[in-house]
């Protein structure tokens, strides 16, 4: 069987990516161009700057993946492109670089959605790895657990009904000084923490057990930094980034747990940039451990917003028909699952 290469382009938000993927699973290359120097001083994605950036490094990122693959265009077999959900700038600027592409060289395009490309991206970490199985994909915009019951058919049985895990801890590194991004800083200062100094809220819902609520969780942190400043009192920043971290663990491992023991399933995958956090994964693999199930991560270079989880989808998507036309848009507000 002849091997399909594919070309992956990934640009919602603020990192230009590009990367070369055979058969959904081999990366011969992924190259990543971060804009988190450029945006730090902002304390946040300035989307506007996102774009202009974007432009300008987009093609060079292309030439770049191809060139470490030793691949050429026309080689490639397919391109697949992140076409939401995303900033909207941001996203045209890679499904433009997409369309022309594939449309010059007359190569099927494939839209992918981005929180889907999360979870292929535990394909390439572990060549064994088939659906069905139970993702929890935690970013700095999504936190969803995702029952993956085929390579392209997933089933959503919690979302967060406010701030994403990842956005939770941008905001909680601003208010404490720590920087942007706010997720490996809060891990860094949490080292030397005691994660049980305070006694952070973990929301429940009765009504949907394993949907996430992380601004109850926020307010609470950030209303104890105030009254200690306010009070003069010394800020324990370790032992706050502690606790804070150790809330969301908590959270995120208990409600996937409990959804992967309600379909029977053996398997829990950890995707998105939250899942780099080595608390986050140590509880769960300890929780899960208990109930005899495994849990699965990817490389911390595929945790982050990259091609190769894009190619990777792509290639999927691709064998069971999802190709698109040239009236390909971008859908900033792309749920998992839709088609946009």
């Amino acid at each position: 069987m002849k091997d399909t290469i594919v070309l992956g382009i990934e640009t919602s938000c603020d990192e230009t990516a590009a990367s070369v993927v055979v058969n959904g699973r081999k990366v011969l290359s992924n190259i990543i161009s971060s804009q988190v120097d450029l945006h730090a001083e902002y304390g946040g994605v300035v989307p506007e700057i996102a774009s202009r950036r974007h432009v300008e490094l987009i093609l060079p990122v292309i030439d770049n993946a191809l060139r470490e693959a030793d691949v050429t265009l026309e080689e490639v077999d397919a391109i697949a492109v992140t076409y939401g959900p995303g900033l909207v700038g941001a996203l045209l600027v890679g499904v433009s670089a997409a369309k022309a592409i594939a449309f010059s060289l007359n190569k099927p395009l494939v839209r992918v959605n981005h929180i889907e490309g999360h979870i292929a991206a535990n394909y390439i970490a572990h060549p064994d790895l088939e659906p069905p199985y139970v993702c929890l994909i935690a970013s700095g915009g999504h936190s969803h657990i995702v029952h993956v019951v085929s390579y392209t058919e997933f089933r959503i049985m919690g979302r967060t009904r406010d701030d994403a895990a990842g956005e939770a801890f941008d905001k909680i590194a601003r208010v404490l000084g720590l920087g942007y991004p706010g997720g490996p800083a809060i891990e860094r200062a949490a080292k030397d923490g005691d994660p049980k100094a305070f006694n952070f809220p973990r929301v429940n819902f009765t009504d949907a057990p394993y949907d996430f609520s992380f601004s109850g969780l926020k307010t609470a942190v950030i209303n104890t930094v105030h009254q200690l400043r306010q009070k003069g009192e010394p800020l324990p920043v370790e032992d706050i980034c502690a606790s804070f971290q150790q809330a969301v663990a908590d959270v995120l491992v208990d409600h996937t747990v409990s959804a992967a023991k309600e379909i029977k399933a053996d398997t829990i995958c950890i995707a998105g940039g939250v899942a780099a956090n080595s608390q986050l994964r140590e509880s769960m693999s300890q929780r899960a451990l208990k109930d005899n199930i495994r849990v699965l991560y990817p490389k911390l270079i595929l945790c982050t917003d990259n091609a190769a989880m894009i190619a990777s989808a792509g290639f999927y998507a691709l064998e069971s028909g999802r190709t698109a036309d040239w009236k390909l848009n971008a859908v900033p507000s792309l749920k998992i699952g839709e088609s946009g």
